[in-house]
């Protein structure tokens, strides 16, 4: 028997509505129905500062907050979606600190956060104002390393080319990729160094 899907789109914009969640909503429209799907918005969830405290004391699970809600929905994934715009050719801060979190939830006693997210899925979507591709290399490269170092699945990344509100929508080959992008299939993630 296979796991029902259980999606988690974490918006990391600043702007509400804006290309990067567009592009991520038409992809998420092609998931067949049964597909639970859970979106949570860091501009309207924000996440304190990463604390990084593994040489002082251990991190406590937290219990309340958006900290807590973010860790339960992650850990309730099969599929984590990181929908952050291409902010100075990588990740915008929202999602930096969803990611920095993550170093402590690995160091929370009793949680094992890297064995429970290991064989999950990790996908990205992103909107980008140049026209080439290639300057989302250091966003794909964060991605791609933090599925391989947590055992998990990489499905790539969704790009859309947009900078005006609602640009994404005429991107007629994003769209076309959107329609497909979550059927792909999703290799376990290496290292760039694991695949010489």
């Amino acid at each position: 028997m296979t796991m029902t899907r259980r999606f988690l789109f974490v918006l990391g914009s600043s702007r509400p509505d804006g290309n990067t969640e567009l592009l991520a909503r038409r992809a998420a429209e092609q998931l067949p129905p049964q597909v639970e799907r859970r979106w949570i918005d860091l501009a309207r969830h924000p996440l304190p500062d990463f604390e990084d405290l593994r040489h002082d004391s251990d991190h406590v699970r937290p219990t309340e907050g958006a900290v807590a809600r973010l860790l339960d929905a992650t850990l309730a994934a099969t599929d984590v979606v990181i929908v952050s715009p291409l902010y100075w050719y990588s990740v915008s801060a929202h999602t930096k600190r969803y990611l920095d979190h993550w170093a402590g939830w690995l160091r929370t006693p009793g949680l094992d956060f890297k064995a429970n997210m290991a064989g999950r899925t990790l996908w990205g979507v992103t909107a980008l104002a140049h026209e080439e591709p290639e300057v989302a290399d250091p966003l794909v490269g964060t991605l791609n390393n933090s599925a391989a170092y947590m055992g998990m699945r990489f499905g790539g990344v969704l790009l859309g080319n947009g900078s005006k509100p609602g640009d994404v929508l005429k991107d007629t080959e994003a769209l076309a990729r959107a329609k497909t992008f979550f059927a792909r299939e999703a290799p376990l993630a290496r290292f760039p160094y694991e695949a010489r």
